[in-house]
């Protein structure tokens, strides 16, 4: 039988260290993108969530899928942003959590997201806000595969890993400074952007799954210590050749360790 305290504790390590790596990419370069694309991967390495997606909102207001812990994710995001119903839209515009514990019985109140989060193989989902005081700039949204509602003790995790990387992005500067807020925010933006084709390159290159995609890109720039976006970016306008991307993750993963 598994020490439920040993459990217990082996979790509440992971929890500090995913804080304390959240809190160690806030320094004055860090990568918009590749923060809130850690957000999501801790939050469904900690919590009871199948799956996570974040929307960001840009300089006109509109919600943008920014981060997603999976492809089918990000297009079920999408989604909720051309219907212009879902978790992440409400809790957005109202900046409260968003609890849907069975989304079998929310067709009303979202008819176009709901049977389609039910055919992903979702049945509940909770929304949680990213804010700052009244600033409101997107929602995190984490899927679950079960019915039920998160713990409280999860909903505040979540809350609160989405308000280190809040503050963040807003920092007292960008809040004094409204010019400042929208230049990072969109900037954040384009670099979604720009990731999104790099990692259609990567794919056609080496044939791969869009998933694995992401993983090759951030690993081959973390092993150089560039930034994310700017790997994408030489990617994207073939400066970069995306097959010494793709030799570099062949290597690393015949070199590493057998689990």
């Amino acid at each position: 039988m598994t020490d439920t305290s040993s459990v217990a504790t082996a979790r509440e390590a992971r929890m500090v260290a995913a804080f304390v790596e959240m809190a160690d990419t806030l320094v004055a370069d860090y990568d918009v993108v590749d923060v809130l694309h850690r957000l999501v991967e801790h939050t469904v390495a900690l919590l009871d969530a199948a799956a996570a997606g974040l929307l960001l909102a840009d300089q006109r207001g509109s919600l943008q899928v920014l981060a997603s812990s999976t492809e089918a994710v990000r297009l079920l995001e999408l989604f909720q942003v051309q219907a212009n119903e879902g978790p992440c839209l409400d809790a957005y515009r109202t900046g409260e959590r968003i609890l849907a514990d069975d989304l079998s019985t929310v067709d009303r109140r979202w008819p176009s997201f709901a049977p389609k989060a039910l055919q992903q193989g979702f049945a509940s989902v909770h929304a949680v806000p990213l804010r700052l005081r009244g600033e409101v700039i997107g929602a995190l949204n984490l899927f679950g595969s079960h019915t039920g509602r998160l713990s409280t003790a999860d909903l505040l995790v979540a809350q609160a890993l989405a308000d280190t990387a809040t503050i963040g992005i807003l920092q007292e500067r960008a809040i004094r400074r409204g010019e400042v807020l929208t230049e990072q925010l969109q900037t954040a933006l384009n670099s979604r952007v720009i990731i999104e084709q790099a990692k259609g390159v990567l794919s056609h290159a080496g044939d791969l799954d869009m998933d694995l995609t992401f993983e090759v890109l951030r690993d081959y720039a973390r092993h150089h210590s560039a930034r994310l976006s700017d790997v994408a970016a030489q990617l994207a306008n073939a400066t970069l050749d995306p097959r010494t991307v793709l030799t570099h993750h062949s290597r690393q993963r015949h070199s590493a360790p057998p689990h």
